[in-house]
């Protein structure tokens, strides 16, 4: 499970340092900053990308264009893009919509438009079948959400509606309260990626999502979850109490 990756296609430094920071701050990945077709290529083959912002004009030059019609017609190469662009110019659009980019935003960016835009990207882009390379690609973790690979589709699931994490063996269970997911993580890697406010372990086997406890059974070091899902709690756990208020 890693963060998206997004690559940068920006020639104006002061933009994509702001692009860069918003992107940051919403623990997205970035792979790389393009300024130019050249560079925009060599970091878009050389890294795992999920998705990529594209300015229409580099250096003066639709170049961002060009980059997108590349990246569209080559085998295996397809990765959502939203285009961003200050140009108001009909043919030049008209030309960009022929690539199919995911959105099209104007500049000065707003920075909740670039967030919507990506996370509808990339949930549109994963929806679709066949988008996976390789079959190591399971599982993607945006803010606040993950995608998980089931056939050949991501499904979009909430952080927020995971009841609790399970190991086993080399792979984890995530259990919401309507579904299932089998996903090839060690339950440590789980853990540096879950909020530690949202989440805690209840044994070496197991997170929970602190919001989904129903009940704490200490003397049978037993946590119930929502859907009756019943969780053990170990002694060197059990400090997970201390994460509640408690009225005395």
């Amino acid at each position: 499970m890693d963060k998206i990756n997004i690559l940068i296609i920006e020639d104006t430094k002061a933009e994509s340092d702001a692009l860069a920071d918003v992107l940051v701050n919403n623990e997205y990945n970035i792979v790389g900053i393009a300024t130019n077709y050249s560079e925009a290529l060599t970091l878009f083959y050389q890294n795992k990308v999920d998705l990529v912002i594209i300015d229409v004009f580099l250096n003066g030059q639709p170049e961002g264009i060009t980059f997108a019609e590349t990246i569209t017609i080559t085998p295996n190469a397809a990765k959502p893009f939203v285009f961003l662009t200050s140009s108001k110019d009909r043919q030049i659009f008209e030309r960009a919509k022929l690539t199919k980019p995911f959105s099209f935003l104007l500049k000065p960016f707003n920075e909740l438009e670039v967030l919507y835009a990506i996370e509808m990207a990339v949930e549109k882009f994963y929806d679709q079948n066949k988008v996976f390379v390789s079959e190591d690609q399971d599982t993607v973790i945006g803010s606040g959400y993950l995608f998980i690979k089931k056939k050949n589709t991501l499904k979009k699931v909430a952080i927020d509606d995971i009841v609790y994490i399970e190991v086993e063996e080399r792979y984890c269970n995530i259990i919401t309260l309507n579904e299932k997911f089998l996903v090839g993580l060690s339950l440590t890697k789980i853990t540096t990626l879950l909020d530690t406010n949202k989440f805690a372990r209840t044994h070496r086997n197991y997170i929970v999502n602190i919001n989904r406890i129903a009940e704490i059974i200490l003397a049978d070091n037993l946590i119930v979850m929502e859907g009756n899902y019943k969780i053990t709690l170990s002694e060197k756990y059990k400090d997970i109490i201390h994460k509640f208020k408690i009225l005395k």
